[in-house]
């Protein structure tokens, strides 16, 4: 088992392991001999004004990458000041892992200078929020961290680290990051039936959320466009997803006061397939009258709520649902004639907004 001169040297250690490039972050005394090991390290470390900033910029870095982004901060005010950046990248599935700094162990009870239970502050906005306990279990809860915060629906994780823990000697083995869990596709029966729910429909449309912006989720939904031509749309966390420059039948973003193009073929729908789709994305009161059918497709079961109760729920790995759900189209969709007009009428739109723009 290696030894190692502080606990805050295997943290750096682990970093390495996950991959991690830059930190974001402002130093502190609780937290400063972690940013003293960061200084041999291949990290890089970036400054930020306000630990929200930190946040921020790490949320972006795990939206670009799919990598969780690092946010490092000292006790008390520096971990709150993360609040709201943690509880966004954790709603908009950004992958995030922060690491701040809290008093003593021994110092829990007392009522100390930035004191703070941290941990309960960061569990309701957070998918994993926990206190290193001793240093040999450093690499382990890190790891984890990391793990939790980029599988599944991406989101945030919190790690908080006594004074005593990063400046007292350490023992223990970095962990290597591991492979992404493998999920297979939802069942072939329950593909089926949603099939046959597509052949039967006259206007299916298709609403994407978040994780149908995934690279490989984003190639199997382009199949199966091909495949089907069904009308789809997206939130704006899906930007993306879809080019419209190669399927017409992209009616773009829904619209923050529902009178998009895209609401109004949601209006329109008899069946409504969600992928990779979260009700914080866009309520779905907004979009759900009630006359369409319901079919959730995404890594996660459906979080139900009384306008969003999927007839069926397509769970497992995405892309291998989408691509085997595309085998199963027999033939295009015929379009309606007010779901034409709705997707020309914005085409017009877009030619219009062109020309303008070039004048």
């Amino acid at each position: 088992m290696r030894q190692w001169a502080h606990g805050a040297d295997m943290v750096v250690g682990q970093l390495e392991a996950q991959g991690v490039k830059q930190v974001f972050g402002i130093p502190g005394a609780k937290i400063d001999k972690v940013f003293d090991s960061l200084l041999d390290s291949t990290i890089q470390i970036i400054p930020v004004r306000h630990e929200a900033n930190a946040a921020f910029m790490a949320a972006a870095v795990g939206r670009i990458t799919g990598k969780a982004g690092v946010a490092l901060v000292t006790s008390g005010p520096g971990c709150s000041n993360l609040i709201t950046g943690m509880a966004t990248a954790n709603s908009e599935g950004d992958p995030v892992v922060a690491l701040g700094g809290a008093v003593r162990r021994a110092d829990k009870a007392r009522q100390v200078h930035q004191s703070m239970d941290t941990v309960a502050m960061f569990s309701p906005v957070t998918k994993y929020s926990v206190e290193v306990s001793s240093s040999d279990a450093i690499a382990e809860v890190v790891s984890n961290a990391f793990r939790v915060a980029e599988h599944g629906r991406p989101g945030s994780a919190f790690v908080s680290l006594p004074q005593d823990i990063v400046d007292q000697p350490a023992q223990g083995n970095i962990l290597p990051a591991g492979n992404a869990p493998q999920v297979g596709p939802a069942p072939d029966a329950a593909i089926d039936h949603v099939a046959g729910l597509i052949r039967n429909a006259k206007n299916p449309v298709i609403l994407l959320g978040l994780m149908a912006s995934q690279t490989e989720n984003s190639r199997a939904l382009h199949r199966l466009l091909e495949k089907s031509h069904i009308p789809v749309t997206s939130t704006y966390q899906a930007a993306g997803a879809v080019n419209q420059e190669h399927f017409t039948r992209f009616a773009g973003r829904v619209g923050l006061f529902n009178n998009q193009a895209g609401d109004r073929l949601l209006h329109l729908a008899d069946l409504i397939i969600c992928i990779g789709y979260s009700p914080v994305e866009y309520e779905p009161a907004m979009w759900n009258r009630g006359n369409a059918t319901l079919v959730h497709i995404d890594v996660l079961p459906a979080y139900e709520e009384s306008h969003y109760a999927p007839e069926i729920e397509l769970v497992g790995d995405i892309a291998g649902t989408l691509e085997k759900l595309a085998g199963r189209i027999e033939q295009p969709l015929v379009l309606s004639d007010r779901a034409s007009e709705i997707l020309i009428d914005r085409q017009n739109q877009r030619e219009l907004l062109a020309r303008r723009g070039r004048n």
